[in-house]
């Protein structure tokens, strides 16, 4: 009697879970603005306290803007820049320091650089949980791509805690 119980019970539980892979909805993980607003303070402090005054943008994974900072004498321009680079790094789920390098003229992805928001230089950097893409940030305004990059990984660094990685 318990071994048919047993069986009963799971085969409805893999009904059930058959039934859940024909639905029509999908879920996913996206970061409260609270913690996106962290990750982009972090990223901030980063670059001031390394003496850069920069933008930081976080977008959703869908690549839509959640928070924007920018530092009291960062360039007008790091508002698109830091923008288009979280942009970047969510569509293409890679940091734009790799797509800068495989993006080059004459390479198969050359093609990348002309998509209109598409900005393959360094400082976007998606944002993943237990693998699972969740935000993306991005930003501009140091002196070199490579140092964006890095201000942008502190901030990623400053909230794993709290996503779990």
């Amino acid at each position: 009697m318990k071994t048919a119980l047993t069986t009963a019970t799971l085969l409805m539980t893999m009904g059930l879970a058959h039934a859940q892979e024909d639905d029509a909805f999908v879920t996913f993980q996206s970061l409260k603005p609270e913690v996106a607003l962290e990750m982009a303070q972090a990223a901030l402090s980063h670059c001031r306290d390394a003496g850069y005054q920069v933008g930081v943008t976080v977008v959703d994974r869908a690549g839509v803007p959640q928070v924007y900072l920018r530092d009291r004498f960062a360039g007008a321009h790091v508002y698109e820049t830091a923008m288009r680079k979280a942009w970047t790094a969510v569509s293409f789920r890679t940091d734009t320091l790799t797509l800068d390098t495989v993006t080059q003229p004459g390479t198969l992805s050359a093609g990348i650089r002309s998509i209109s928001l598409a900005l393959p230089l360094g400082g976007g950097v998606p944002v993943e949980a237990a693998g699972s893409l969740v935000a993306g940030i991005g930003v501009s305004g140091a002196p070199g791509p490579d140092i964006d990059d890095e201000c942008a990984r502190a901030g990623i660094e400053a909230i794993e805690d709290q996503i779990g990685f």
